[in-house]
């Protein structure tokens, strides 16, 4: 039985996903503890679904996953809008020196995703589905370069991407709560005073990314408006930089054209961006994106990578384990609060923000506040770390895409 589904109808049908997975994310407390996005959850189960119908004959799914790449487009354009390098400069020093460690080891995740990918004799850019792409881009950043490493001939890039984003966030939580509480105990590094409220004040780093104000209809239209314009603005960046003989991801130009808006508000004052309403509209897009990308998963792919997967995937987890326990700690004053930013960074460079934040919760709720780690790590893995990784992972991309 072959079963063919128009735009809209996939439409309804990511939705449907979702709330699958938001209601079974509710229910079990796993997925809570890891942080692991409802249309994650959702999406795996559909494509297990999918790969059951395919083993057995029963079922055949065609989907029309048009506004896959709208939905992925609106919300990489959300994150260029969080580029403010005014707000980079205001955090001081170890803000952006936290930024370019963070960077740092982003590149160390490709390199050693495409190196153990040549050990194997495999696709350079199936080794690339196992870098930053996954760890510390997410899902998001899987969704958007995986399909084009398949067009390039990497069969199952997108599968072992996703799957690859998934290990990511469980191993994240993982390491990051023991490392943390190590370093502390190690180097005598205890805090025991009246605690703070970390959260709320990660939320001074978040909220100022853009304006606050009252939400209402001609204010989600205007930061709709900006998000459209700067999706159109980008189709003619994207143009020139094609022009460069270089492949990038159908989002980039729109990425940059938003940073460009974002920052000229910031310096000129001219006009206001509308960072509370384009914030919700980017996760939003973001979730449909991920459903409709997780549906489409081919979970068949995995069986002739698995050994290697595993290993590679091993790997990620041990540098990430090394880097934040000797360079993060080491780079940040190995203080109370560099141990802290070590435990969290092992949620983000392997998962996400609120990964990271789950940690350094964790480790602040047991021995103490954390006021310059819970300022500090939000805004770098929220707002600037997406847009920097994209960059490097177009520059390994070009070295294999023919």
């Amino acid at each position: 039985m072959v079963l063919n589904l128009n735009v809209v109808q996939t439409l309804a049908l990511a939705v449907l996903v979702l709330l699958l997975g938001q209601g079974i994310k509710k229910k079990v407390n796993f997925f809570e503890k890891f942080c692991i996005p409802a249309p994650v959850i959702g999406g795996l189960i559909f494509a297990i679904f999918i790969l059951i119908s395919k083993q057995t004959g029963m079922l055949t799914l065609e989907m029309d996953m048009t506004l896959k790449s709208l939905f992925m487009t609106a919300f990489f354009t959300t994150v260029g809008f969080t580029a403010s390098f005014k707000l980079l400069k205001k955090g001081g020093l170890q803000v952006i020196v936290f930024l370019i460690f963070a960077i740092i080891l982003v590149i160390l995740q490709d390199i050693v995703g495409i190196s153990l990918a040549k050990v194997f004799k495999i696709n350079p850019l199936i080794g690339l589905s196992t870098g930053s792409v996954p760890m510390t881009g997410g899902h998001g950043t899987s969704g958007a370069f995986a399909p084009i490493f398949e067009k390039a001939g990497a069969v199952g890039a997108t599968t072992v991407a996703m799957a690859s984003a998934t290990f990511g966030l469980i191993m994240g939580s993982m390491i990051g709560g023991p490392l943390g509480k190590r370093l502390i105990e190690k180097n005598n590094l205890l805090v025991k005073q009246e605690k703070t409220d970390d959260i709320a004040l990660a939320e001074v780093a978040i909220t100022e990314v853009g304006f606050k104000s009252e939400l209402n209809s001609n204010s989600f239209m205007a930061g709709a408006s900006q998000i459209i314009i700067a999706m159109g603005l980008g189709t003619l960046l994207s143009i020139i930089l094609e022009k460069t003989g270089l492949t990038f991801p159908p989002y980039i130009g729109a990425m940059f054209a938003a940073a460009i808006i974002r920052n000229i508000s910031d310096f000129t004052g001219a006009y206001k961006v509308y960072g509370q309403e384009i914030d919700i509209i980017g996760n939003t897009s973001l979730s449909i994106f991920l459903a409709m990308a997780l549906m489409g998963l081919k979970l068949w792919q995995l069986a002739d990578l698995a050994g290697p997967l595993i290993v590679m995937l091993l790997a990620q987890a041990f540098l990430m384990g090394l880097f934040a326990y000797f360079v993060t700690f080491n780079v940040m004053g190995r203080d109370y609060e560099a141990a802290v930013m070590a435990c969290g960074h092992c949620g983000f460079g392997m998962g996400a923000t609120p990964n990271a934040m789950a940690n350094m919760n964790a480790i602040s709720e047991k021995f103490g506040p954390s006021p310059r780690a819970f300022f500090i790590l939000p805004l770098i893995g929220s707002l600037f770390i997406d847009f920097f990784n994209a960059g490097i992972i177009t520059y390994f991309m070009n070295l294999f895409v023919k």
